[in-house]
């Protein structure tokens, strides 16, 4: 392993960005919303960046520099950043539904560390989930030993964001069961956790247990995320779907911004292994390119596609991108594109064997058409035929 390699393989967006967000707080001293670390106008410029503009302090900060530049973490769209920002200051829900692979989760997590400082309070959606990892359970050694009390509760990351007036994270909310979903319903409009076996104990527990009810900080907040196409999804019930906000993260419109963002991506997973990324601009725009068109239904030039069942999101592109790289970097391949068509057939097997015959069908199209054309690198992929079918 290089040297240089970084003690963590990911760093949380709170730890990844903290000069940023100190520079922020520092830079925009307008008021805050109740519980905020920055204020609105600051969490949408970290989300969504300055625009190329170097911004400035107002008086030197010790260990901050004098001006700096925000780039964008969140490709999308700024209004899009906006609307969730004000979701969360006036302390509706905000539920962000899309498409796999939209950057749902990475929306989330930049909005919460903007806001509270920590992303972390998390509960990931599944059938197995329980009513205990939406609110609370408990250590059962100190129960049998002492009784229902604060320090015997086990409380869930939505518990522990209530008591200390930060954003919780809940993960493909609409893979839970309806009825674990709805322990969040009286959360969301109440802004209050009943304990029923701690009612009478608020002396030991602290300011926010009344009667038995934890009470919600200034701050508090839930982001939850869905996915339009996930398979195993329970129904939202109309009460619930009434306390939150419905935000739709679509997919990359731009290829050269998609083009971009997955060298980015890819490219900080190489330099975790000490490698740039060796796949040129030429072969990342037709990976981009082909990702794109099966995801539409429509080739660049209009072309009819038929669409895989598999869903070719911009997150899949990373990491084929990522793959291409690695082997390329460790395997000694000196031609990327030669890899492609294996890692785009892997890809779409996911959920239909019978997208294999889609994906042929792409060559047998599109792909041929551009080799037509003259275009030397799809020539060379349809040279690569083979390699999806016979």
């Amino acid at each position: 392993m290089p040297e240089s390699a970084p003690a963590v393989q990911i760093e949380p967006a709170e730890r990844r960005h903290a000069e940023e967000l100190a520079f922020l707080a520092a830079h925009d001293t307008g008021p805050r919303p109740p519980g905020w670390r920055l204020t609105p106008r600051a969490v949408v410029t970290f989300v969504a960046g300055s625009g190329g503009e170097r911004l400035r302090l107002p008086e030197p900060v010790d260990g901050l520099p004098a001006s700096l530049e925000i780039p964008a973490k969140f490709v999308g769209e700024r209004g899009l950043v906006e609307r969730c920002v004000v979701t969360l200051a006036g302390e509706r829900g905000l539920l962000l539904v899309g498409e796999p692979g939209t950057a749902k989760s990475l929306l989330s997590e930049l909005l919460a560390a903007a806001v509270c400082g920590t992303g972390a309070l998390t509960v990931q959606g599944t059938a197995g989930t329980t009513e205990e990892h939406l609110r609370y359970g408990w250590n059962y050694a100190l129960l049998l030993a002492q009784g229902p009390s604060a320090a015997a509760l086990a409380p869930s990351p939505v518990l522990t964001a209530l008591r200390a007036g930060r954003i919780a994270r809940v993960e493909e909310v609409t893979r839970c069961l309806p009825e674990v979903q709805d322990s969040l319903v009286s959360l969301l409009s109440d802004r209050r956790m009943s304990v029923p076996e701690l009612a009478g104990t608020a002396a030991d527990a602290g300011a926010d247990l009344t009667d038995g009810t934890f009470l919600a900080r200034p701050g508090f907040n839930v982001i939850a995320t869905a996915n339009l196409r996930d398979r195993g999804v329970s129904e939202m019930s109309a009460a619930l779907k009434r306390r939150f906000n419905f935000e739709v993260v679509p997919p990359i419109g731009d290829l050269d911004a998609e083009v971009d963002l997955v060298r980015r991506q890819a490219g900080t997973a190489l330099a975790r292994h000490g490698h740039a990324l060796p796949v040129d601009d030429a072969v990342l725009e037709a990976l981009v390119t082909a990702f794109r068109d099966l995801r539409t239904g429509s080739s660049v030039e209009g072309w009819p596609v038929e669409r895989p069942t598999t869903v070719m999101s911009t997150a899949e592109a990373v990491g084929v991108t990522t793959s291409l790289g690695l082997q390329a970097a460790y395997l000694d391949v000196p031609d990327p594109l030669s890899l492609l068509p294996g890692y785009l057939l892997g890809t779409v097997h996911k959920d239909d064997p019978d997208d294999q015959g889609r994906l042929l069908a792409y060559w047998d199209s599109a792909i041929r058409h551009r080799a037509e054309e003259g275009a030397r690198l799809w020539k060379r992929l349809y040279e690569l035929r083979h390699v999806v079918g016979a």
